[in-house]
């Protein structure tokens, strides 16, 4: 069965996920269901193709230089104007 599967996938561009192999394959008339299919391409490392972009949130540079924490963790301030604080991270960058 997996043969089936690599090959259908393979004539498809190897775009096909899951879904769209075991319609082929009820198509061409293999009996088969959904679930099997879906562990069997795992198994194999058949994978589909995904729409879209992968959102990627964080690229680290190594050991890149980080600015100094002149807070030291301590949010609170003993008089107004004297800490000062901004929460950018729901800035896309």
């Amino acid at each position: 069965m997996l043969e089936q599967i690599k090959q259908v996938h393979a004539d498809n561009y190897r775009v096909f996920g899951a879904r769209r192999v075991h319609q082929q394959l009820r198509r061409q008339g293999v009996q088969v269901a959904r679930c099997t299919v879906e562990r069997l391409m795992r198994t194999g490392g058949i994978e589909g193709v995904r729409r879209g972009t992968r959102v990627r949130t964080t690229t680290v540079v190594g050991r890149a230089p980080r600015p100094p924490d002149l807070v030291n963790r301590r949010f609170t301030a003993d008089r107004p104007d004297q800490l000062w604080l901004a929460d950018i991270t729901y800035v896309r960058t």
